[in-house]
């Protein structure tokens, strides 16, 4: 590698709404690190649009980190977390080999050799970058652990929804219901397995539901559509947005519980017996499935990602994953 090649170029959130490339110096791989040309990378947009409107409270600033985050809350900072790349230099075992690796969106860079997991042969890359929602997506089907012939909602058919009812529907003599008020997210319903429905005419008396749409009245929906002593699993994010949730209706009555689930842990069920690394080599291995492409509905260069995350925040128009395509 010649020192021209020695640059890297980074998608930076340089202020609240405004994002820039930037340059910066590759440092040279050291033993026990990889260097890494990155082949795809995947926009989590309702983190990282939350992210680039600079709404992330004050008081998550360390909890939303993520592991290769350089610079603060609320900017400058480079963030992102779903890179698929391929070895460089480094152990002749990994030697050109694709990988998975929490890094934000930028063309070569280096880290430990154990911040990268091999990318399986059945997956391709760009289906890959799916895999830190396929994780969230796990780890919610581990904390709300649901059984064999349960009624299941899950509201708000964005990525993260949509993997989660494509697990559930897998689960024997389960009903599935994806609810959404984007009427165009009935054909991935049908794809993963599952019922779709419109907020007014979706099915209640649930045992376990599932809440991705990242809004109030989705909260609202959710718990109204669960059962006697059901569980409303909370997955959405709202960054500094106030949410007011109905519980001065049916909530008491009901005996209802509303949990959160999150995967900066692995969840509780599995703790104990799983690794967060474990935890994210399952989710590429369940991404062996061609149905999850159809979750990819936009694609970019890393030149065009400043214009495509401010258009993504204002008015994303039904985008599912970005996928940003490296040269």
């Amino acid at each position: 590698m010649s020192e021209n090649d020695r640059e890297a170029r980074a998608f930076w959130l340089a202020a609240p709404g405004r994002g820039e490339i930037r340059a910066a110096p590759l440092a040279r791989a050291r033993p026990g690190e990889v260097t890494l040309r990155a082949l795809a990378s995947g926009v989590s947009r309702g983190t990282e649009t939350l992210v680039f409107s600079g709404r992330v409270p004050e008081s998550q600033h360390e909890a939303m980190r993520c592991p290769f985050q350089e610079g603060a809350f609320p900017a400058p900072i480079k963030y992102g977390y779903a890179s698929v790349a391929e070895v460089e230099d480094g152990p002749e075992a990994l030697h050109g080999k694709r990988v998975f690796c929490l890094y934000p969106h930028q063309d070569r860079y280096v880290v430990p050799v154990d911040a990268v997991l091999p990318v399986p042969q059945s997956v391709p890359e760009e289906r890959a970058v799916l895999a830190a929602n396929m994780e969230t997506a796990l780890n919610a089907l581990w904390d709300g652990a649901p059984r064999i012939g349960d009624r299941i909602a899950v509201v708000g058919a964005g990525v993260v929804g949509a993997l989660v009812a494509s697990l559930a529907a897998r689960l024997p003599a389960a009903r599935v219901e994806l609810i959404d008020i984007d009427p165009r997210r009935a054909a991935l319903a049908e794809l993963f397995g599952c019922r779709f429905a419109l907020p007014a005419a979706a099915q209640n008396e649930c045992d376990l539901v599932f809440h991705a749409s990242g809004s109030e009245a989705g909260l609202a929906t959710a718990l109204r559509l669960a059962g006697f002593e059901a569980t409303v699993l909370e997955l959405s994010w709202y960054g500094d947005k106030r949410v007011a949730a109905p519980l001065g209706e049916a909530f008491h009555s009901r005996r209802l519980t509303l949990r959160a689930s999150q995967v900066g842990e692995v969840a509780t069920p599995r703790r104990a017996r799983r690794l967060r690394r474990d935890r994210l080599a399952l989710a590429l291995e369940l991404l062996a499935d061609a149905s999850y492409d159809r979750l990819i509905t936009g694609r970019c260069r890393l030149d065009e990602l400043p214009d495509t995350m401010a258009r993504l925040a204002t008015a994303p128009d039904g985008a599912l994953c970005q996928l940003v395509r490296y040269p």
